[in-house]
């Protein structure tokens, strides 16, 4: 997969503009407020449906505009184009596939996106939603059958929790029994994904860390040496008080430790860094392996805050990749030596407009 085309209309300071990237590396240069982040939240927002930058769309939407559109042209591994649009104003959100009226998912299977900013280090060293979302957007990508029981599970936490607010225990064990059986499919897909990821995680660390004994662990959410409905039956009181499911998958976590130790206490903060890509590159080298099925990677000016042998690194392993990159920073020479890489385009950004420079 890789984008051939993109169109863009009133994403913040971009009024309209239309690329034909580079089906491999694509650098964007400008000065910082210049656009760049935008272009990358564009593609972004029509992979995900939804921007990293803001809660609210509107906040998306330039001033005084009704409403942003973006549409490419995506080539598929089969060697068909997929067509893409999505449009969002104040009646909501429109998705487009080949002309056609879709969901979010298939938005996300038809243009794989995976983001790395400046804050993606609190993939490791933050809260266990971010890990979480790390891990199930790998699942969803490697397993079709993972959504239907993750949205499953969902919709039964929140029917328990409703019932635990409202104090409706006599119909508790009705909801006990299909929140254990969603949720044991949901944590058993994340249990196979981890074991299929950490061998290639191992691999990419290596190139950038030389750390021995690396290994992800993953917790479930609940005491794995009893039972979830044992877990969820010991918690009832607990749940009662507080109104709402203390144990499950929605409580899962990915732990990262070497020797033993949770890597966040201890590693410095650009090892914590390197991590992070490790972990984020081997989701896509993965989908490569398992799949045939090229991820987008966008990665807004994290360049700036890698030295330069890390940097010559990431550009390398990137060029080599079977996906498509969108990468900027503020000047051409933050990439460092561009000359070992074969196939890239040059963008500059300025006050919104897009302009390829090579």
């Amino acid at each position: 997969m890789s984008l051939q085309k993109l169109d863009i209309y009133y994403v913040r300071n971009i009024q309209k503009s239309t690329i034909e990237p580079s089906a491999k590396i694509n650098l964007i240069t400008g000065e910082n407020g210049s656009g760049k982040s935008s272009l990358l939240e564009a593609i972004f927002i029509l992979g995900r449906a939804r921007s990293f930058r803001a809660k609210n769309i509107k906040q998306v939407i330039q001033f005084k505009q009704t409403e942003l559109i973006v549409s490419g042209q995506s080539k598929q591994q089969s060697g068909h184009t997929c067509h893409l649009g999505i449009q969002f104003n104040n009646k909501g959100c429109e998705i487009r596939v080949n002309k056609e009226s879709s969901h979010k998912s298939d938005l996300a299977y038809a243009l794989p996106v995976l983001l790395i900013h400046p804050k993606s280090y609190l993939l490791i060293d933050g809260g266990p939603q971010l890990r979480r979302e790390f891990l199930d957007w790998g699942v969803f990508n490697d397993e079709g059958d993972f959504l239907v029981s993750w949205r499953k599970f969902k919709k039964t936490l929140q029917q328990r929790n409703s019932l635990l607010k409202s104090k409706k225990v006599n119909q508790i064990n009705v909801w006990n029994t299909e929140l254990v059986q969603y949720g044991t499919i949901v944590s058993q897909f994340r249990k196979q994904y981890l074991i299929k990821l950490e061998p290639v995680f191992l691999e990419i660390i290596q190139y950038f860390l030389d750390f021995k004994n690396i290994e992800l662990k993953y917790l479930a959410g609940w005491d794995e040496s009893d039972s979830f409905i044992i877990a969820l039956e010991n918690d009832l009181e607990k749940d009662l008080r507080y109104g709402f499911t203390h144990s499950g998958p929605h409580r899962g976590d990915v732990s990262v430790l070497i020797d033993g130790r949770l890597a966040k206490n201890f590693v410095s903060r650009g090892q914590l860094k390197l991590l992070m890509l490790s972990l984020k590159l081997a989701q896509v080298k993965l989908m490569n392996m398992e799949n045939n099925n090229s991820v987008c990677v966008l990665i807004d000016d994290l360049t700036a805050e890698l030295d330069d042998m890390n940097k010559a690194k990431l550009l390398q392993f990137l060029s080599e990749l079977d996906c498509q990159v969108f990468i900027s920073t503020t000047e051409l020479a933050n990439f460092g030596d561009l000359s070992k890489l074969e196939s890239y385009k040059v963008f500059h950004v300025e006050h919104g407009d897009i302009c390829l420079v090579n």
